[in-house]
């Protein structure tokens, strides 16, 4: 009689694991339909609304702003590259880096700006389905590898703090070269999975975008159809792209620290530090706006949020360029030398 209420009590337990298995696995197959789009009919807009900068007074001058800084953006970037381009000294793993954030910024002002300002300023609010998708991608790819360019920058002044000796064997052409190109491959990857989920929602509501371009959040929860995919991968994309990139480089200069206090005399600490001067400014230039308009969160007004985020958007590649001129000796020989070969051709 134990015997069968023991067997009893062990198919009741099944049949309960059981249950919980296919209530599991069906909730797992609805969400990989809903993503997927399977057996469903999407509804897509033959166009969205921009509507950001709206009811600010004077904007005009914002936009005569983000022009002069896409002028200047698109000058200094194209300098910087040409210069390492051009001079053979530069052609190191670490001006590899420099070069293609330099590219990265170049193209993602270019992405960004002529479009926001025919937007706003030709007032011309109405960007078509696949069109917004197409600037979200860009927007998104350039943003996310500037963010994963300043990691293989602090990777690069670790190797030469902590390693000094085996910085040339530990830093080379081909590690940068292979380094860059996963950043590239995965920011493509992650992105072009944003916008895949993003094609299987429906928009039979609004098409009002608030923001200043094609958002990825603003868009996705305009969905009148279940948009969870969207969701996840907007809580996902935030921590692979921006936080992670921000975590390994505190990490970096933790190791850095830590290797110069062991360093004898505050002299040779100080010579050391000055090598990442350049490279905390950027970091800070591209990741303390985001930090305060993130912690800051709903208690933002919406349009100074807007402005904050499109500043964060087009100021640091303006920035980065010049900054790495004027606190990269390297870089500053390097100008003089082409100006007086530029000079001397003319003469």
């Amino acid at each position: 009689e134990d015997m069968s209420s023991y067997l009893l009590l062990k198919i009741v337990h099944f049949q309960t694991a059981l249950g919980q298995y296919k209530l599991g696995r069906n909730l797992t197959m609805d969400f990989f339909n809903s993503a997927l789009g399977k057996n469903i009919t999407f509804f897509r807009p033959a166009f969205f609304i921009i509507s950001g900068f709206i009811g600010i007074p004077n904007i005009k001058y914002y936009y005569a702003f983000l022009f002069f800084v896409y002028i200047i953006s698109v000058l200094a970037n194209t300098a910087v590259m040409a210069t390492i381009y051009l001079d053979h000294n530069l052609r190191t793993p670490k001006y590899i880096a420099v070069f293609n954030l330099a590219l990265v910024d170049l193209l993602g002002n270019s992405a960004m700006v002529p479009k926001v300002l025919d937007i706003f300023l030709f007032n011309h609010p109405h960007i078509s389905y696949n069109d917004c998708l197409t600037f979200l991608f860009f927007c998104y790819i350039f943003l996310s590898l500037q963010a994963l360019n300043l990691v293989a920058l602090s990777y690069d002044r670790v190797m030469a703090i902590v390693y000094p000796l085996h910085y040339q064997l530990k830093v080379t052409h081909k590690l940068m070269f292979c380094l860059i190109a996963s950043f590239w491959v995965s920011a493509i990857t992650f992105i072009l999975i944003a916008i895949g989920l993003l094609t299987r929602l429906s928009f039979c509501e609004s098409v009002v975008i608030k923001s200043y371009f094609c958002d990825h959040g603003q868009m996705y929860r305009l969905a009148c159809n279940d948009y969870t995919p969207s969701y996840v991968i907007a809580k996902i994309l935030p921590a692979l792209i921006l936080w992670l990139p921000l975590t390994i480089v505190l990490l970096s200069y933790l190791c850095i620290c830590y290797a110069l206090a062991k360093v004898a005399t505050v002299r040779e600490r100080t010579k050391g530090f000055k090598t990442c001067t350049a490279h905390l400014s950027l970091v800070a230039i591209y990741f303390l706006p985001i930090l305060i308009t993130f912690t800051q969160g709903a208690n933002i007004e919406p349009n100074a949020r807007i402005i904050n985020l499109s500043l964060t958007s087009v100021f640091p590649p303006m920035l980065n360029p010049i900054i790495y001129v004027l606190q990269t000796r390297e870089i500053k020989e390097s100008l003089r030398k082409l100006l007086r070969i530029i000079k001397h051709y003319k003469i």
